[in-house]
């Protein structure tokens, strides 16, 4: 069963859209009732690129590592969001902690409404 804070394999496409790499995706949410897609972060290894007060870093430290079923530190990048079918989400790895999704979606809603100026 699908739910928001699992982590799972998809193809994830580039902001080009000149392909795609398979790699782990966090579930955010269910984008529409009306279809079964996805609105999904991308999940890196490459701990160097979060953005500071925004991305969410799981470390080994952290009550939840374990449960995401990630192998090394892993940072839940934010700024690279996409909507997919659900049919591409493969391969669930784990979830992360309720109260770690609250914080991430809190921290999304709050960016979005962010003035730009």
């Amino acid at each position: 069963m699908k739910q928001a804070g699992q982590i799972v394999l998809t193809p994830f496409p580039y902001t080009d859209l000149s392909g795609a790499k398979l790699r782990p995706v966090l579930m955010l949410r269910q984008a529409s009732s009306q279809f079964d897609d996805w609105l999904v972060c991308m999940v890196s290894s490459q701990i160097r690129q979060a953005q500071a007060d925004f991305d969410d870093i799981v470390q080994p430290s952290d009550v939840d590592f374990v449960s995401a079923g990630l192998k090394v530190p892993s940072v839940l990048r934010l700024s690279r969001l996409a909507v997919l079918d659900s049919s591409l989400l493969v391969g669930s790895l784990g979830s992360i902690s309720q109260e770690r999704l609250w914080r991430i979606r809190q921290r999304l809603a709050a960016w979005i409404i962010k003035d730009e100026a």
